[in-house]
């Protein structure tokens, strides 16, 4: 569920939940927490989107459990922004494969299992899954900020239409923290970069995206180091977010 009202000083999820529903996760969910403090948004009430590339070249990510592992790290970050700690999870390729919602104690083997059924892994075509998102986000009613976790191996087919899409976006509360995977000198990471850069505020009203490179194995990034990297620029996003009245 997504908070409804906005930022708000409350509890998180807390630890002793976690070790009710989700034992397995609590040492992760301790680690989030650790960076949470240390990027000063303890306070923060946010709903956190997981997005998961399926393209072709994303199979051996899902077969060595790297996918699996992802999103039960970003669903022991929503613990800390998130009163239900439930991570709206699409999936893409061509366009979207599928959707589901990941739950604290019903998450081991969730993102493996809908994978194996969601079929052709396509192409690469952002947009859809930005489009997705963002419905998701206005049919929900909410006024408080979101996290977008956007994972990829790769450029996206349409380059204007991923442009459009994330310029177009710049006005709601979200952010979209882009996570490369693959090779980091591959090309098909400068468009993310640029994404990244695009200008404000001739382009977008705010500079509503981050990108960090995770690597070949990301699987192998220690956990504090990842939860720093995506929430690196959100404590930024969401003050310019508030000066601009994006963010109430």
């Amino acid at each position: 569920m997504i908070p409804t009202n906005g930022i708000e000083h409350a509890a998180a999820i807390s630890l002793t939940k976690v070790q009710e529903k989700a034992p397995d996760l609590v040492s992760l969910y301790k680690t989030a927490g650790a960076s949470v403090r240390r990027h000063g948004l303890e306070d923060v009430r946010a709903a956190v989107y997981l997005v998961l590339d399926r393209s072709g070249s994303m199979r051996p990510y899902y077969q060595n459990g790297t996918m699996q592992h992802l999103a039960e790290q970003v669903l022991s970050l929503s613990a800390h922004l998130d009163d239900d700690a439930t991570v709206p999870v699409v999936f893409f390729s061509t366009d979207v494969d599928g959707t589901t919602d990941l739950n604290l104690g019903r998450h081991r083997g969730h993102i493996n299992k809908l994978h194996e059924n969601l079929g052709h892994m396509g192409r690469t075509n952002y947009h859809w899954a930005m489009d997705e998102v963002i419905d998701h986000y206005v049919e929900s009613g909410s006024h408080c900020p979101a996290l977008v976790i956007f994972q990829t191996d790769g450029g996206p087919t349409s380059r204007p239409a991923a442009e459009r899409y994330l310029c177009k976006a710049a006005r709601l509360p979200l952010f979209w923290q882009f996570i490369g995977f693959g090779d980091p000198d591959d090309n098909e990471f400068t468009f993310l970069r640029k994404l990244d850069t695009l200008a404000v505020p001739a382009r977008r009203i705010v500079d509503n995206a981050g990108f960090f490179h995770a690597g070949r194995t990301p699987q192998t990034i220690p956990d504090h180091h990842l939860f720093d990297q995506l929430l690196q620029e959100f404590p930024d996003w969401l003050a310019a977010a508030r000066t601009a009245g994006i963010v109430r």
